[in-house]
């Protein structure tokens, strides 16, 4: 089952009637060497992208619009068998029919990764990263002055996931762990409860993952588990995330007063041409010696900083404290019964999947949808939606080039001259040298990629990309006049009121 048949088979539950068009664009995995930037030696990783977009039609006269889109990227370590899904952004438009597609969506998301029957990886260990925060906006621009909009709450992600660990299945065993910097055990237990009470079908523990030992962690052990871990062997480092941007203040705020030394002045280009022709092989040798120095020393920093300090510090840092309450969220699955290590090693770990598409195909439609569209109104949203599915297929069937004119052979004898034939032709693309450094070459850190960039057709489109389902359920109950629920649960809440002391007034 391909990522597109499982979204769409967790949309066909949704209550009411209407149609989804869904988009799923999942790149090709590619090397990765940043996973865990402070770690000696750095494990192999890899990535892969993935752009989920859902647009709704609710009559087959009505245009299509956005409702609901999801950025997530994976990341593969085979030294440890373990993969790791993270959840980068989760955004609607509210202008869905009422119950929103974006719970289910990312439910089918998770749950697709999570069962071992399903999952595209070579992974015995799952590990899923979500961060919560209610932000008005993330991938749908000024999405945010349709009236029709809530924020998203902070404990929607644990009904996601809360719902997820009964769903994986006994041959799998779950560990769900939940943190609020700035909160006591006490106090994020009677937050989140408040809003979403406990089932009790999952049992989660407040508090970070890397003291347990029962399921293995993403980054290997260093010295075969003789020393133990420090923060850069622990904690994922991803992109636009609060626990990275800490990681590096940390490795690369070395004076007390929190305050970095200016860099060194580069020197005249003359006075650095003699001195290259001077000392070549010392300048190469003290650029080498700085370079281990810096790494050194950014290393020592992180170490110097346990995990129960860095999660204390981080309840101050303006991102967890400004506004609302935020959330980490982790849930590891780890399979009971590992597969066998001859069916993994057959498939190299870069080799492209049917369905996959290059990693620029996402980088274009992700920058299309985030600097040249805006959803404020339907008519706006309407418009960026046609526009975005449109290039979406473009991208996939290719640009066509119109054939050039056949001419017609002229029997006269007379005729204009012609320009040379070799050169009415483009001339053929050619690789550019290679830019090199003070006349050398720069030393790649990562190797090339030995499988070319998968080719996008519109056989891929139709089969792997696109794909559209027709909802024809019973609606949703209506709620009484003056209801009020809270999480779903169908039971009002509690409200306690409270009266004034009036003040005594002496005679």
């Amino acid at each position: 089952m391909s990522l597109r048949d499982a979204l769409l088979a967790g949309l066909s539950s949704l209550p009411g009637t209407r149609e989804f068009h869904l988009h799923v664009l999942v790149s090709s995995p590619r090397k990765h060497g940043n996973l865990f930037p402070f770690a000696n030696p750095r494990p192999r990783s890899y990535l892969q992208d993935i752009l989920i977009l859902l647009s709704e039609q609710t009559t087959p006269d009505s245009p299509c619009v956005f409702v609901s889109a999801i950025e997530a990227c994976v990341y593969n370590i085979p030294t440890t068998s373990c993969a790791i899904l993270y959840v980068s952004k989760v955004d609607s438009t509210g202008q869905a029919t009422a119950p929103s597609p974006t719970p289910a969506l990312v439910r089918a998301l998770l749950l697709f990764y999570a069962d071992p029957a399903t999952r595209p990886i070579s992974a015995d260990h799952l590990w899923i990263h979500v961060f919560a925060r209610a932000q008005n906006q993330y991938l749908f621009p000024n999405s945010s002055e349709y009236p029709n909009k809530l924020p998203p709450e902070r404990h929607q992600a644990l009904t996601v996931i809360d719902e997820l660990a009964p769903r994986v299945g006994d041959t799998c065993r779950t560990k769900l762990y939940y943190t609020l910097p700035g909160l006591s055990e006490f106090e994020a237990s009677h937050s989140l409860e408040r809003v979403y009470p406990s089932t009790g079908s999952t049992s989660w523990t407040y508090g970070h993952p890397y003291s347990q030992d029962e399921i293995p962690l993403p980054c290997p052990c260093p010295s075969g588990g003789d020393s133990p871990r420090h923060l850069g062997q622990c904690i994922p480092s991803f992109d636009d995330d609060p626990k990275s941007r800490f990681m590096d203040e940390i490795a690369y705020t070395t004076d007390a007063d929190g305050v970095r030394s200016p860099e060194r002045k580069r020197p005249r280009a003359d006075t650095l041409k003699t001195h290259e022709e001077e000392t070549p092989t010392a300048d190469a040798s003290e650029k080498k010696e700085g370079r281990s120095k810096k790494e050194d020393q950014t290393h020592k920093e992180v170490k110097k900083v346990s995990v129960e300090e860095f999660w204390e510090r981080m309840s101050f840092r303006q991102e967890c404290i400004a506004g609302a309450v935020t959330g980490f969220f982790v849930i590891a699955v780890s399979v009971t019964t590992p597969a066998s290590t001859s069916s993994m090693s057959e498939v190299s770990p870069l080799a492209p999947q049917a369905g996959q598409v290059s990693s620029q195909i996402n980088k274009r439609v992700l920058t299309s949808l985030l600097t040249a569209h805006e959803f404020p109104s339907v008519e706006k949203a309407v418009w960026s939606t046609k526009v975005i599915e449109d290039s979406i297929r473009g991208l996939c069937d290719g640009l066509k080039s119109n054939p050039l004119p056949l001419a017609v052979p002229d029997r006269s004898g007379r005729r204009t001259p012609e320009p040379d034939p070799v050169r009415t032709t483009l001339a053929p693309p050619q690789t550019p040298p290679p830019r090199l450094v003070n006349g050398k070459r720069p030393i790649v850190e990562i190797s090339p990629n030995p499988f070319p960039e998968p080719v996008a057709s519109l056989e891929t489109y139709n089969s792997y990309i696109f794909g559209s389902i027709e909802v024809k359920n019973p609606p949703p109950p209506t709620k009484e006049r003056g209801e009020v629920t809270s999480a779903g649960n169908g039971t009002p809440p509690i409200i306690t009121v409270l009266t004034a002391r009036k003040k005594r007034t002496k005679s």
